[in-house]
């Protein structure tokens, strides 16, 4: 897709956000799985990440996933379309990580731009083959510009003996996630998802340069953000109550407000229950497979995960579920298997005043 936004581009993106809500008003939407744990199947080295165009790179670069968009560009198209096979009408860009700020550490900060553009076509080349292939309806099945929470906060110091110290700015931050949004937008995704919160001023920065790229194109997309409870206390890393998480980001007006990472769905299921009755969105849930064992690898089932999310939309807590760490397609199956007859949660009714 071209750099520039035509005006029927625009007018697509401004009818996304209706096609959501009438598909979220029906039934349970669902989100895909893991992309690392996916990636990690199939096994690659050092040159397989660099590829042709980075053979000489003078650093290591294994491990940065998002690169993987232009140098096993197949790999990624093939895990999207897995999922959206699986029952994903929520597929995510290969983009966690994809910021100037985090590309950094492999000294690849110039290519932001350029790996989320690429990240975007995968995710909707991997819809249209799909669609293509099993016939299906057109208007439910989307892509989502991932949009990760970076490796360096704003709440936190990175130096014990300075808490007042911080390793970047708001500017600098909401300069990052600017420059991924214009990538992704540009590439074509339907919608924006704001993820893995556990510090919300970096959350807010996202926020921020959200809204000034609609202002300064023109334009408007959903978006949707989803924190992260890193224990059993219930709150962010930075330390906030989920309520306060809540009350924080909700002038973004999201389409929805949910949780994923750090928890298993047991662990997640009394925080998912909290959010349903204070949300006044849509809300969403795409726990890990479980909690890490002593190898740091995830034992949870595809069946035992998609029998304690069943609850989760049983109560009617939840408006779409997925999976994160430790997932892969059989999961997001079993869970889509485990729900499609299942009623979503009503959104409150708003009093008047």
């Amino acid at each position: 897709m071209p750099v520039g936004i035509s005006p029927l581009f625009n007018f697509a993106i401004m009818d996304t956000g209706a096609k959501l809500k009438q598909l979220l008003d029906k039934r349970i939407l669902i989100i895909d799985g893991a992309m690392g744990t996916m990636i990690q199947q199939h096994k690659l080295g050092e040159s397989d990440y660099r590829g042709l165009r980075f053979a000489d790179w003078h650093c290591d670069v294994k491990g940065n996933n998002d690169l993987l968009c232009l140098t096993q560009p197949d790999i990624i198209k093939n895990i999207h379309k897995e999922y959206l096979h699986a029952g994903a009408n929520i597929v995510e860009t290969n983009t966690f990580n994809a910021q100037a700020v985090s590309m950094a550490d492999y000294d690849m900060q110039s290519l932001a731009y350029e790996i989320n553009v690429a990240a975007a076509q995968l995710a909707k080349q991997a819809v249209a083959e799909f669609k293509a292939e099993a016939g299906a309806d057109a208007d439910d099945r989307f892509v989502a510009g991932a949009i990760g929470p970076m490796n360096k906060t704003l709440s936190l110091s990175p130096d014990v003996n300075n808490p007042g110290y911080r390793a970047i700015t708001f500017d600098e931050v909401a300069d990052a996630y600017y420059e991924q949004i214009k990538g992704l937008v540009n590439g074509g995704v339907d919608l924006l998802l704001v993820e893995t919160i556990f510090d919300t001023l970096n959350a807010k920065a996202a926020i921020y340069a959200i809204n000034k790229y609609f202002k300064d194109n023109n334009i408007k997309l959903p978006v949707m953000i989803s924190g992260t409870i890193t224990d059993a206390s219930g709150r962010t890393l930075s330390g906030q109550t989920l309520e306060a998480f809540y009350i924080s980001v909700m002038h973004a007006n999201p389409i929805s407000i949910g949780l994923n990472c750090a928890l298993g769905a047991t662990q997640m299921r009394p925080h998912i229950e909290e959010l349903s009755y204070i949300a006044a969105c849509y809300v969403t849930a795409y726990p890990n497979a479980g909690l890490p064992n002593a190898m740091g690898e995830y034992d949870e089932t595809p069946a035992e995960m998609a029998a304690i999310v069943a609850g989760f939309a049983s109560e009617g807590w939840i408006n779409m579920l997925g999976g994160c760490c430790g997932t892969t397609p059989a999961h997001i199956k079993n869970i889509a298997d485990a729900v499609k007859h299942m009623a979503p949660r009503h959104l409150p009714v708003k009093e008047a005043v």
